[in-house]
């Protein structure tokens, strides 16, 4: 062999592979799409479908009716025709009887489960704490199964699955939990293996950040978009990104630790060992400990909301503190919408109940660091209620999965 030969077959080794859509796969991966422009669009009839996905009618008719059959989907309001006559049409959307998913949210010190429909709506909730002294991991268990099993069983229907948002370290192709800082018990637990044994159905396992993406995604302010991010604040800092139409999630899930990038070359220790960390300026506890220096009431318990209120109020303090907090979060933005261009962020966590005025603040920082290109619309957004945003985008890895839609 020569050795263009040689270095054609080096590179063909060394290329990551691109398999193609077979026929069988053809079908699921075009109804998921489908399903997502539904979910973009709102309730819409197959013509308004037909359009948007830039296919036949009879192909969106083929695609439909076997949703329609399963009870997946229900035909609803009647369109009427137009000027040009024509017989009515009638809108599309997810049926109130359909099968729901089972939404876990687990936390060091609690967890949470609910049933979600497939319009997004949230009912059959049931939370448990952890108690502190709580260290085992079966023990752990016995109370998320307990949880799970007190809201698969307060209605009369079947599951589509069971999707968990961790606050730790996954590993997304195991299903397990890498790591949890405040409940190292669960370090390597395999929660997705046992909740899949006990329970019979698909389960799917990630980060709470990327459930909080996925959740904007399907039901929140991510519809349509093919370029957004999700940045969580609060005790720590996570990032989720969404680019070109698909969710990153860097190797076996390892991806979006935003808040250990360096932002002060000679900062403060972090928690992590290394020095200068964005979680050692733009996280609760660096409000707190500069709320307690400064002189604030009650710094041990204050986050943004209340900061907002003290510097309302006219305290000492509490407004210049509140605008160097705002600042911090911005370097921490803008870095990531320089370095990846998302040109969405949406905002979860404690930074979302401070409300318009934290938001305000934040974006005049923000658009002041990054650089700005013509004709290019970057915008900071205030996410949903922060459990419900998790629960929904946990009941949304399972409908990705299901639906063969590609995140």
């Amino acid at each position: 062999m020569g050795r263009a030969e040689d270095e054609v077959s080096e590179q063909q080794r060394s290329r990551p592979s691109q398999n193609l859509i077979s026929t069988a796969t053809l079908g699921p991966v075009n109804r998921g799409r489908l399903l997502q422009a539904l979910y973009d669009m709102g309730p819409s009839s197959r013509a308004d479908l037909a359009r948007f996905t830039g296919v036949s009618r009879g192909t969106i008719g083929g695609i439909v009716q076997p949703l329609l059959d399963k009870r997946i989907l229900v035909e609803g309001e009647v369109v009427p025709p137009n000027q040009a006559g024509g017989k009515p049409a009638t809108k599309l959307w997810f049926s109130k009887d359909a099968k729901p998913i089972c939404a876990v949210l687990l936390m060091h010190d609690h967890v949470r489960t609910c049933l979600v429909s497939l319009d997004g709506a949230i009912y059959a909730l049931h939370s448990e704490a952890f108690s502190r002294e709580l260290d085992d991991v079966q023990l752990a268990y016995e109370i998320i199964s307990r949880c799970v099993q007190r809201t698969v069983t307060s209605v009369d229907l079947p599951i589509l699955g069971i999707g968990v948002a961790v606050g730790g370290m996954i590993n997304t192709e195991t299903g397990s939990i890498v790591s949890m800082s405040l409940a190292p018990y669960l370090d390597g637990f395999h929660i997705g293996a046992e909740l899949a044994k006990d329970f019979g159905v698909p389960v799917c396992v990630d980060k709470d950040d990327r459930a909080l993406l996925v959740g904007d995604r399907w039901f929140g302010k991510g519809r349509g978009r093919a370029n957004f991010a999700v940045v969580y604040t609060g005790e720590v800092l996570g990032a989720a990104l969404y680019l070109d139409g698909h969710l990153h999630r860097g190797p076996s899930g390892a991806g979006g630790e935003i808040g250990h990038t360096i932002v002060q070359l000679n900062g403060s220790r972090c928690k992590c060992g290394r020095r200068g960390c964005w979680e050692t300026i733009a996280t609760l506890r660096w409000l707190r400990d500069e709320a307690q220096k400064r002189g604030l009431p009650q710094p041990s318990s204050l986050d943004t909301q209340r900061l907002i209120v003290l510097a309302d109020q006219g305290v000492k303090g509490a407004t210049e503190l509140l605008q160097e907090y705002a600042f911090n979060l911005a370097v921490g933005l803008a870095n990531l919408q320089q370095l990846m261009a998302p040109n969405h962020i949406i905002l979860h966590g404690d930074v979302a109940q401070g409300g318009d005025r934290i938001l305000e603040l934040i974006e005049s920082r923000f658009h002041e660091l990054i650089l700005s290109r013509p004709g290019e619309d970057v915008s900071l957004a205030l996410g949903d209620s922060e459990d419900v945003a998790a629960m929904r985008g946990a009941a949304g890895l399972v409908l990705s999965e299901l639906l063969n839609f590609a995140l």
